[in-house]
């Protein structure tokens, strides 16, 4: 008989394994010594403790479902539990139990993870859900449009939910996909309605725009071009190819009528500059007849300069006030010429001038005697009253005094 610490092999050749529960006949050896058969079921044991040693790995670094795990640790149990090998089966049962322990561990995390993923992927379509919703209201067509394709990617992306529940939620993302697109379909259509309508506007615009191009109505032409581009402005845009075309000819049109107008306005420009060195040369000669001291020649000479000046045609409008200036400041001088030679030579109004002067110099004279008497009484405080009546009085009288100097004294 032959034995070690976990087995033995009897006189009729059966092998021997010890456990916990005492020995179990581990099968029967009859073609060599007992030692050898102890070494091969020491082997089965090596191997099964091999077995065990890998499907521990598998678990702690693969991502083996917990379905195969356990279906493995079953198959090794069955294996340990036949006693068909010599070793430490208890302390392979115990790494069993372990080991159906972890697997059981990781099957409630891989559940908490699978529930966590699922909450957050509902979370993510709700989101999605609402922010589709929102866009469905959106005028921005471009960026929502673009928006919500990125929103099916996205969705795609993540994990499904529960029927039910997956099946709601994309029904409700896919009404707001198809209420934008129907809300941007009739937009798009009633911009091209309203496109087709600017077209046909601007089109007037373009045939009356062309017909006056040939105008040299200068002032009412350039009035109307102004009148059809604020038109234009407000007829809005029409579709891109029409629109690019259609101001091409409404451009040109105006083009030509303003290229036109510029060649005669510059030809105008260049006569009325001539115009105006021929009325300061006028004005020159005017001004040399200011001071008046012949008013006769004056006014003679200045007849003929005025004449002179109306033969000449229109200057600049900006320089006009100045050059007209002048020779109404001469015109003005020879008018006040005039006036004080008809207030020198009007006998009534000499006479007028001379009766007031009198009536001034009796009111001075008066008020003068009236002071002497108040200062003589000792009523200086009349006295005071009217010598300030005096000064008023006084400067009248000078100033009628001047005037009738005007008729020769």
């Amino acid at each position: 008989m032959s034995s070690d610490p976990w087995g033995r092999v009897d006189e009729t050749g059966t092998v021997y394994v010890r456990t916990s529960d005492g020995e179990k006949v581990v099968g029967s050896w009859q073609a060599g010594t007992p030692e050898e058969a102890l070494a091969y079921f020491e082997r089965k044991y090596e191997g099964l403790v091999v077995e065990i040693g890998l499907l521990e790995k598998r678990v702690r670094t693969t991502d083996l479902s917990a379905k195969d795990a356990q279906t493995a640790i079953d198959h090794l149990r069955t294996q340990v539990d036949e006693h068909h090998a010599v070793g430490d089966l208890d302390a392979l049962r115990v790494r069993l139990d372990k080991l159906v322990e972890t697997v059981e561990s990781r099957r409630e995390e891989r559940k908490a993870a699978k529930a966590k993923q699922a909450d957050e992927a509902r979370a993510a379509k709700d989101a999605l859900v609402a922010e589709a919703e929102q866009l469905a209201q959106s005028d921005q067509w471009r960026s929502a449009g673009e928006r919500l394709r990125a929103l099916v990617d996205i969705w795609k992306g993540l994990p499904r939910l529960d029927r039910k529940s997956d099946d709601e939620l994309w029904h409700r993302f896919s009404h707001a996909r198809s209420a934008f697109s129907k809300r941007r379909k009739a937009h798009f259509a009633s911009l091209d309605a309203q496109r087709e309508d600017a077209r046909k506007v601007k089109e007037k615009l373009v045939s009356e725009a062309e017909s006056l191009s040939k105008s040299t109505d200068w002032g009412p032409t350039a009035a109307r071009y102004r009148e059809l581009m604020a038109d234009w402005k407000a007829a809005g845009r029409a579709q891109r190819e029409a629109e690019d075309d259609l101001w091409n000819r409404f451009r040109g049109a105006q083009d030509v009528f303003f290229a036109a107008r510029s060649e005669v306005f510059a030809e105008r420009d260049a006569e009325q500059i001539e115009n105006l060195k021929l009325k300061e040369e006028l004005a020159d000669e005017a001004e040399k007849l200011v001071p008046v001291t012949d008013l006769k020649a004056a006014r003679a000479a200045f007849r003929s300069l005025n004449e002179r000046w109306e033969g000449i045609g229109h200057v600049p409008r900006d320089a006009r006030p100045k050059v007209e200036g002048r020779m109404h400041a001469v015109e003005r001088a020879i008018q006040e010429a005039e006036e004080g030679e008809w207030r020198r030579t009007n006998p009534e109004a000499r006479a007028r001038a001379a009766g007031l002067t009198g009536q001034l110099q009796a009111a001075v004279d008066k008020l003068r005697e009236q002071i002497d008497a108040a200062r003589a009484a000792g009523n200086n405080a009349k006295a005071d009253k009217l010598s300030r009546e005096l000064e008023g009085s006084q400067a009248l009288l000078d100033q009628a005094l001047k005037g009738l100097e005007e008729f020769g004294g």
